[in-house]
């Protein structure tokens, strides 16, 4: 491709190629090739992360949240699956003239609400106002730093357990949802949590635990496909096992949408030794909004590729993203 696309803004094989062909080879360093949510920085002793994201979503308000309370989770959650603790974020609008100032308030208020929820401050920030129809509304981009208290990834090994901390694709459906109207049954919402709730849960598992990632664009299939490549493993996951309510498998029946594929934004994919992991799953269901965790998957040294396995023994392989799915989801 010689322009840039809608795919190529997915999270799945095209963002991958678009970030290592253009930005990794502009300006890449030893620490932005580790290619994580969040940048891993030691500071006078201290390792500290670092990260930044950009929120676009359509609509700006949905089934539970809005961009705001996105913006503010999805930054939390990727310091927290780097092990950090959330301590101070940045914020910058980008707000196209005639956006109502109450629609903003309710941003604003949603963003203080997740903040004094997690004790995370919004220190710094910045405001520009776009010409109409240059922004569709508005665009937030937020940063966050946080100081990291004995995680550390490790290497993934034959056999290590792959967890889930709840049921997938919710924000994913909930988007798609209001974006096309659909008059559906059942109570469907997004999932957008912040995950820095459940660090304190996990904390006694650190030197067993050895990766954290939260599943958003790409949904679990892209995000253990590039946990796979990277391992030099296979990821063999067990269907039936892969928590996922009726009413989100039915509508993305009826859209002809995978949700294996689709983003969750307040669940986290735990990478742990098989011998913690009944008790990791023990321990998260007795937090807030860990009730259906799950053991979903083991890694494999017997293939390099991510496939699933229905209860018939069927096997189904999850390549990475490579189609177009739902653009505009955070």
């Amino acid at each position: 491709m010689d322009k840039v696309e809608l795919l190529h803004g997915d999270g799945g094989k095209y963002t991958s190629q678009l970030i290592k062909e253009v930005f990794y080879n502009s300006y890449g360093n030893s620490i932005l090739l580790e290619d994580l949510d969040s940048a891993v920085i030691k500071f006078q002793g201290e390792f500290m992360a670092f990260t930044t994201d950009s929120f676009i979503v359509k609509p700006i308000f949905f089934r539970g949240g809005d961009i705001g309370k996105l913006a503010i989770c999805g930054t939390i959650n990727d310091l927290t699956v780097s092990g950090a603790i959330p301590l101070y974020l940045s914020v910058g609008f980008i707000i196209e003239e005639s956006f109502p100032i109450s629609q903003l308030k309710n941003i604003a208020l949603s963003m203080r609400n997740v903040c004094k929820e997690t004790n995370v401050k919004i220190v710094t920030g910045d405001t520009k106002v776009v010409e109409k129809g240059s922004a569709e509304g508005i665009f937030i981009n937020t940063s966050g730093v946080g100081i990291i208290n004995g995680f550390k990834s490790k290497e993934i090994k034959d056999g290590d357990h792959i967890l889930i901390t709840g049921t997938i694709a919710e924000h994913g459906t909930a988007i798609a949802v209001d974006r096309y109207n659909l008059d559906v049954k059942g109570d469907i919402k997004s999932d957008c949590f912040p995950l820095c709730t459940l660090l304190s849960c996990l904390y006694k598992y650190k030197d067993k635990i050895k990766l954290m990632k939260d599943p958003t664009r790409g949904g679990i299939g892209e995000a253990l496909n590039e946990i796979a490549i990277k391992s030099g493993l296979g990821v063999h996951l067990f269907e039936s096992e892969i928590p996922i309510r009726k009413e989100v498998k039915w509508v993305n029946e009826m859209l002809g949408l995978d949700p294996l594929y689709l983003a969750s934004e307040g669940r986290m994919l735990i990478v742990a030794e098989n011998c913690v992991s009944k008790d990791i799953i023990l321990d998260l269901k007795k937090t807030c909004n860990c009730n259906n965790a799950s053991h979903i998957g083991v890694f494999t040294k017997e293939c390099e590729f991510v496939y699933t396995e229905n209860i018939l023994g069927g096997k189904r392989i999850l390549n990475p993203l490579d189609y177009h799915m739902l653009p505009r989801i955070c």
